[in-house]
């Protein structure tokens, strides 16, 4: 599979997992976690495509692994520094450290699983 959709499929995985963990983290957001699973869903798709692209174009673990976490850490950033309007509380780490996990996954999957495009004749 090439890495960008390598990236895709399992960022949308790995997001929809970090959306879930809500329910142990914060298990006061029950009744949001429709909403909370789209979104990480939505966030692990962006990482993804953009993770996998950059491992498409650069082959090397360590850039792959650092690009995740950034990329992962800052698609997470403005909803862990979000208010919850039901609950008042702010989330920081139990939005952030989950979502830059996911990150880091991905990028470390697009570089060791996945597939370069052949070069053209």
């Amino acid at each position: 599979m090439n890495k960008p959709v390598l990236g895709l499929s399992l960022g949308g995985v790995l997001g929809a997992l970090d959306g879930l963990t809500a329910l142990v983290s914060a298990p006061e957001v029950a009744p949001q976690i429709a909403g909370i699973v789209m979104g990480s869903t939505f966030k692990g798709l962006v990482a993804g495509v953009v993770v996998g692209a950059v491992a498409r174009k650069v082959n090397n673990m360590g850039i792959g692994l650092v690009v995740g976490l950034v990329v992962g850490g800052l698609l997470a950033l403005p909803f862990a520094m979000a208010k919850d309007p039901n609950t008042g509380a702010v989330y920081f780490w139990e939005i952030l450290i989950p979502g830059s996990i996911v990150g880091l996954i991905v990028g470390f999957a697009t570089q060791r699983y996945g597939t370069r495009p052949a070069a053209a004749k």
